[in-house]
């Protein structure tokens, strides 16, 4: 024997609207860094006891290309990548590589010295080294027994 279900148009509301809130849900809950131009800069950030280490995934651009500065707790990595030349008056048939300037903020996780920062860059992988303030630096406090 079927089964009859009785048509609510109620219920196929409440369902479109489910499915909008998490449209909206997805859009809102991405990450918070400033990302311009043509896409994101994927990152790793460690710390540990003495400094904040980030690792950044930028393939294809020159250190030269890349400006990092630091403003209070605030670090951004900008660059840019410029078109190939040599393809510019072509039709592609397939063009999924990106063009045009790129920009990340990240909130750091403690107070660093950026004096003493070190960058290094190989093979499209940018490693930052940001010494911690010596206030947020781990102490260990030794007991003496009586």
């Amino acid at each position: 024997m079927a089964n009859i279900i009785r048509w609510d148009p109620v219920r196929e509301m409440v369902t479109m609207r489910d499915s909008m809130d998490r449209v909206f849900e997805d859009f809102f809950r991405r990450s918070p860094a400033n990302v311009e131009g043509y896409g994101t800069i994927d990152i790793n950030i460690v710390q540990t006891d003495d400094a904040v280490v980030i690792k950044a995934s930028i393939p294809g651009i020159k250190p030269e290309d890349i400006n990092i500065s630091i403003s209070g707790d605030t670090l951004s990595i900008r660059g840019e990548t410029k078109e190939d030349e040599d393809f510019k008056n072509f039709d592609y048939h397939i063009r999924e590589m990106r063009y045009g300037s790129f920009a990340r903020s990240i909130l750091l996780p403690s107070r660093i010295v950026s004096d003493k920062a070190k960058a290094e860059f190989e093979n499209g992988v940018l490693k930052l080294t940001l010494p911690k303030a010596e206030e947020v630096k781990p102490k260990t406090i030794t007991i003496k027994a009586k």
